[in-house]
């Protein structure tokens, strides 16, 4: 699901199927036809309620509806304690609100809490745990190839962890817990 006409054409270009929506408005087509979501869209700082919370919120529920079998959700590290968050306080807040919501749903979930994002090529490595305790970065292409990984049935269900860059191949490491 993208939002603009050009995004769908660039996936679509890929050989990707992908659906026009807007998470500001009704979801119900979007998911048809779809066994799995994984839920990346931000706002980018701008409408942190309407798109990080409340857009994650709607898609969970028609999410639930349309039966899909399990939802992945990108986060961020600091979700769990926003007053440390200082200027993405907000947004942290915002994304702990959905998780709640994810977690009540009843849907099968993986909840993803990457560090700082960096655009180096990726990795294919990485620390993975409930909760690192520490700061780090991780390249954007290791969190999508993460993303993709848990998507599995047979990795994991209902947990959420944090990721950085790390030593472990990403497809062993969403395998060991």
């Amino acid at each position: 699901m993208v939002r603009k006409q050009e995004q769908k054409e660039r996936f679509e270009s890929e050989q990707v199927t992908t659906v026009l929506a807007n998470l500001e408005e009704d979801l119900s087509q979007a998911l048809t036809q779809i066994d799995k979501v994984i839920f990346v869209a931000g706002s980018g700082g701008k409408k942190v309620i309407e798109i990080d919370q409340n857009g994650a919120i709607r898609l969970i529920d028609a999410a639930k509806k349309a039966g899909i079998s399990k939802f992945v959700m990108l986060d961020s590290m600091g979700t769990d304690d926003p007053s440390q968050g200082g200027d993405l306080e907000d947004y942290l807040k915002a994304k702990q609100i959905a998780d709640k919501h994810l977690r009540a749903s009843g849907l099968d979930y993986v909840i993803v809490r990457p560090g700082a994002l960096t655009n180096e090529a990726g990795k294919g490595r990485i620390e993975f745990g409930s909760k690192l305790d520490k700061s780090g970065s991780i390249t954007r292409t290791d969190v999508a190839k993460t993303l993709v990984e848990v998507l599995d049935d047979d990795v994991m269900q209902n947990q959420t962890f944090e990721i950085l860059e790390g030593k472990i191949p990403i497809e062993e490491a969403v395998r060991l817990n």
